[in-house]
């Protein structure tokens, strides 16, 4: 049995993966164990929990990769700086002692820690490094239920490249193409975060979300002046615009002055009009970028089939359009698709590319066990964790349970659902869920303003059975990882009067639209999870029974979590959540908790416990 050790840090969302024999054993963020959003140091405690899963000791592990080459990196900052120079003489002073004094040598402080895991660890030549966008590449061909595909991958910068196109076959994938940093459709979009007052590594999806309250009034400003696209959608970015390259902040003032505007401060100032369209301005501008390369990709190549990574390929709305414009029949994405899912690819990209191991592709099926591959908790040890943490509860059969939980949603309750394996990526897909009803009007107000404490515009996804999906969306195909946006059907919809169609930006807001409003966007558009029986049984058991209920086949999904806090990893997490939120049902495996029941004394300050993402 041979056993690979994938590790992601020191950028953003660190994490661990292990493959035993090519087979995904176990993979999750150092976040969710640290409960620091984002956490980016060495993953110990990932590493640690993937060894559990694994039966292993370090010491047992054939081969550790790490997600991409930190002297490439180097390469690039350097060669940035002296391009620039002197602009950014202050960036280069604060960036460079760090790197000399930490990145630069960052195998010895992987073996340095490493041995804080295993004091007799040694290299022995074991330690591997990848590329960053060679990890992305293989994050999402090699898992994906494809014998051959074009693969795409788009973020900000990893070493070099910002974008690439390569083409996988078996267990071969080859890198054919790349556009280098500066020039980025990542960075792009992170500069509109940034200036739209959200933050960066963070908020895009807050722009993505937001971008339907507004009109594309800037797209062609921003096409004129900004960015350059080709026919075959390769671009180019007009770095005077930017302070990216060396300074500490994403956008200047000669981008400021063409759009007559300065940065949102998010703590001082509301989101307004201006920031819709923005918002929607950016959006539009992005979706254009990826169908020209898509569509130049089909020509080139004649392959039907196309994988996505990077954080862009996290872009829901665009991967939707990609799919509906029909140039690629099917599409995969990896659901950890941003850095995170570096450790899984890098450790993929060694098995299949160093080794030359084979792979074996179950057509329509992915290798990725619905990302369900973090930490699972036996019943018995639920209970004592809860018992410990000063829960009160009862324990029902699982019949009993996941009925009562189904009734619960349909009394419009919200109800907390922890169950099996924590996800792997950034979306909960129903192990470490918040739930509702989609047909309550009230449930998307609820859920933002008195459990998730975050802003109101921001919408929520529908987790609905498979076999039923087309019955209410406009998709007939897998979304497992709620990595694609379909509108709702026509008849499902409510016709809006002549007043609600005139009105604009937030206003929209809490307009009816659909028989299922709380995961009905403003533009009629909704985040699809489609849920089988064969990779999450207990999660269909409950939608069937809701479905049952009350004739509905989805349930609302958003991550159980406030905003700026992890997702839960642990039955006690899972109990202090539920106590610092308005949640009004718990069910932790076979345990179940009601608000009601709970000591008072046990109630916490959620709203301001975490900072702000």
């Amino acid at each position: 049995m041979v056993s690979i050790l994938g590790i992601s840090a020191f950028y953003h969302d660190a994490s661990a993966s292990l493959l035993r024999d090519g087979e995904i054993v176990a993979a999750a963020q150092e976040e969710r164990f640290t409960r620091r959003k984002h956490d980016a140091a060495f993953p110990r405690h990932a590493v640690e929990y993937c060894l559990r899963e694994a039966g292993l000791g370090l010491g047992a592990v054939d081969h550790i990769v790490f997600y991409e080459k930190p002297f490439l990196k180097f390469e690039r900052l350097l060669e940035t700086y002296l391009a620039f120079a002197p602009k950014g003489i202050a960036s280069f002073a604060s960036a460079i002692p760090v790197w000399l004094r930490e990145k630069l040598f960052q195998k010895d402080m992987l073996i340095r820690e490493f041995r804080k895991i295993d004091p007799a660890f040694r290299d022995d030549g074991r330690l591997k490094f990848s590329e960053h966008h060679l990890s992305h590449a293989a994050s999402a061909f090699f898992p994906s239920p494809f014998e051959e595909a074009v693969v795409l991958t788009l973020d900000g910068v990893g070493e070099w490249a910002t974008t690439t196109v390569g083409i996988g076959r078996g267990r071969e994938l080859t890198i054919e193409k790349e556009i280098l940093f500066p020039h980025s459709l990542g960075l792009l979009y992170s500069a509109f975060t940034y200036f739209t007052g959200f933050k960066v590594n963070s908020g895009e999806y807050k722009v993505m979300g937001l971008a339907p309250y507004g009109e594309p009034k800037y797209k062609q400003l921003i096409l004129d002046n900004i960015v350059s696209v080709r026919d075959d959608g390769s671009f180019w970015l007009d770095q005077s615009f930017f302070n990216y390259c060396t300074g500490l902040t994403m956008t200047n003032d000669k981008f400021a002055d063409l759009f007559k505007a300065k940065v949102r401060q998010a703590d001082k100032e509301p989101l307004t009009q201006f920031h819709m369209d923005m918002a929607r301005s950016v959006q539009d501008v992005t979706e254009e970028i990826v169908l020209k390369i898509t569509r130049s990709l089909r020509r080139d190549y004649d392959i039907p089939n196309l994988c996505l990574a990077g954080g862009v390929a996290l872009n829901c709305v665009a991967n939707g359009k990609i799919l509906r414009d029909g140039a690629f029949k099917r599409l995969w994405a990896q659901p950890a698709a941003g850095d995170a899912g570096g450790s899984l690819g890098a450790a993929l990209a060694l098995w299949h590319g160093e080794l030359k191991q084979p792979r074996r592709v179950t057509p329509g099926k992915d290798s990725m066990r619905g990302s369900y591959l973090g930490p699972e908790f036996a019943q018995d040890d639920i209970e004592r964790r809860l018992a410990g943490a000063g829960a009160k509860f009862r324990v029902l059969d699982e019949g009993e349970a996941i009925d009562f939980a189904a009734r619960a949603l349909a009394d419009k309750k919200a109800v907390a659902w922890f169950s099996g394996r924590m996800e792997f990526g950034p979306r909960a897909l129903g192990g470490r869920s918040i739930l509702g009803d989609p047909r309550s009007p009230s449930m998307q107000k609820t859920l933002n303003l008195k459990v998730k404490h975050r802003e109101s515009f921001r919408p929520f996804a529908p987790s609905v059975l498979r076999e039923r999906v087309g019955e209410w969306f406009e998709l007939d195909d897998d979304s497992p990882y709620m990595l694609l946006v379909a509108d709702v059907v026509e008849r499902r919809r409510r016709k809006m009067t002549a007043r609600e169609q005139a009105l604009f930006g937030i206003d929209k807001l809490n307009v009816i639209r659909s028989e299922i409003p709380a995961v009905t966007h403003v533009d009629y558009s909704a985040r699809i999870q489609t849920v089988s029986a064969d990779t999450n049984p207990r999660y269909h058991a409950l939608i069937s029974r809701f479905f049952e209920l009350t004739g509905c086949p989805l349930v609302v999904n958003t991550s159980f979590n406030v905003r700026g806090e992890p997702i839960v990893c642990t039955p006690e997490d899972a109990f202090r959540c539920f106590m610092g939120t308005d949640i009004d049902v718990l069910v932790v495996g076979r345990c179940v908790l009601e608000k009601q029941d709970q000591d008072t004394a046990l109630r916490e300050d959620y709203k301001n416990k975490y900072e702000l993402d």
